[in-house]
């Protein structure tokens, strides 16, 4: 056998294993998940699965790639499947080299071997400040991408990690933000939090933090050049019991457009100095660029609130996604109808997995997520996770992350996701947006920007698939340098 099941064995196989296997080179679904899925979902008899069973291994003998030189690495040999040929060269794998300096007197090999599994040398470096590969990780101002003066061949190119520039020459203020495309002035606005200010630690082991300036707005036509709008909600100086008094917290600002009401309404994470309110904070403002009205805060299902994003689905119906009981737990519910509140729907999932930074999207029925672990300013490893329903079950299906290098992987590309934004006119065709966080200084934190592709014909069901879900393949992929394709049009 090479390159795919024969079509009698296709008819056999439940979909989701057909799908697990062959959608992307670069997911490496751990066997457990796969033959538990096949236990939890099928009550096929013992016969069928044993010779299913035999197929497979048969199968994988056949498929497998023993990759010697990187830790005995296993990889499956599977074929590609490409929404639209102008794209394909986003889905190349790139591969990353980048060479660690041999270890500083401070870090002796017994210190190493102390260190937790989870941390990876390049992560080590990534947070060591005096570290010789800061300039890789975080590059200069000579490097920085400047909207403005690119010329010719050199416009659009995201560079994730780069300082990127605004209209006015200014590094764009929106970290662990999100865009809305307003369909009225067919513009997108893309808030974030502002953090043009010093670094500081409100404790001696609090976390790296910045005074709340507020949420700045920048707007664009095309996604690449973005004009700074102000600061569309702004921190209170002088009440100290106020939510925005700059010593509080404002993170993950998101805003969504109510059709009924016509108000655009903003949610974010909203704490206290030493991260014990966990709340979310509404704001409203008739227009997108602000000014928005602080509305007040509260604990939504009376439960804590971290990391949070909104989802608007396409019937209109809003949700609220946050990490909660101390990280250990996600909930999801609806909101109102007006988007200024939750109703007494909730949904627990990733009990815990200690999941954050959640970010939500769409793809033919099935809803996706991407998720960061719980590791405060490090970078960790992110997963991907799909649902039949917004409310679950939710199933995660691994790494998304595709290129550079296995430590680049399991760091996310040394960032933390924070929105997933579609590309109108190509279904399945998106891009992740994620923060590089720079713990020793804020404001210098980085945006990495990557194509994310949802692929798979997930809208072709096998026959006999036993009710599997059709799960598509999630997957982000690294480059140093890219852009969208010519041709392509924010406006379908």
């Amino acid at each position: 056998m090479s390159g795919a099941f024969p079509n009698s064995i296709v008819r056999l196989v439940p979909a989701s294993l057909y799908h697990a296997f062959y959608l992307d080179k670069s997911l490496h679904y751990p066997h457990a998940i796969l033959w538990s899925r096949i236990s939890r979902c099928c009550s096929t008899s013992a016969v069928i699965w044993s010779s299913l069973g035999s197929l497979l291994l048969l199968h994988l003998y056949s498929t497998i790639d023993h990759k010697h030189g990187d830790g005995g690495e296993v990889q499956f040999r599977v074929s590609r499947y490409h929404h639209y040929p102008q794209f394909r060269e986003l889905q190349q794998v790139e591969e990353e080299k980048i060479q660690l300096p041999s270890p500083k007197g401070k870090r002796s090999p017994r210190a190493a071997k102390r260190r937790p599994k989870r941390i990876s040398p390049l992560v080590d470096e990534f947070l060591d400040e005096d570290s010789r590969l800061r300039h890789v990780f975080f590059p200069g101002n000579k490097s920085a991408i400047d909207p403005m003066k690119a010329m010719g061949n050199d416009s659009y190119y995201y560079y994730p990690g780069r300082i990127w520039l605004d209209t006015d020459g200014n590094p764009i203020q929106a970290h662990g933000g999100g865009i809305l495309y307003d369909e009225k002035s067919r513009t997108y606005y893309w808030y974030g939090e502002y953090k043009d200010g010093p670094t500081y630690h409100a404790h001696k082991k609090g976390a790296a933090r910045v005074d709340i300036i507020g949420v700045g707005c920048y707007s664009s036509k095309d996604l690449w050049t973005w004009k700074h709008e102000g600061i569309v909600l702004a921190a209170e100086g002088k009440s100290e019991t106020h939510d925005l008094y700059k010593s509080n917290v404002l993170e993950r600002p998101k805003v969504i457009y109510n059709e009924k009401t016509r108000k655009y309404v903003m949610w974010m994470h909203i704490d206290n100095a030493n991260y014990t309110k966990a709340a979310v904070g509404i704001a409203i403002s008739d227009m997108p660029d602000g000014p928005f009205e602080y509305l007040g805060s509260q604990r939504p299902h009376g439960c804590e609130s971290r990391d949070m994003t909104v989802f608007k689905d396409e019937d209109g119906v809003a949700y609220l996604i946050y990490s909660s009981e101390e990280n250990n737990v996600l909930h999801i519910g609806p909101l109102t109808e007006d988007y200024l509140n939750v109703t007494s729907v909730m949904r627990r999932v990733f009990v815990g997995q200690r999941r954050e930074a959640p970010a939500v999207f769409k793809h033919q029925g099935t809803y996706y997520m991407i998720t960061s672990g719980c590791t405060g300013w490090a970078p960790n490893e992110a997963l991907a996770h799909a649902a039949e329903s917004i409310l679950g079950p939710w199933e995660t299906m691994g790494n998304p992350c595709v290129g550079g290098n296995k430590m680049f992987r399991i760091a996310t590309f040394l960032a933390q996701s924070t929105f997933v934004l579609p590309l109108p006119g190509y279904p399945g065709s998106f891009i992740f947006m994620a923060d590089r966080w720079s713990p020793a200084d804020l404001r210098d934190s980085r945006y990495v920007w990557l194509p994310l592709f949802v692929a798979g014909p997930a809208d072709q069901a096998l026959e006999y698939s036993f009710g599997f879900p059709l799960w598509s393949r999630v997957s982000i992929y690294w480059h140093r340098k890219w852009r969208l394709p010519h041709g392509w049009s924010t406006f379908k």
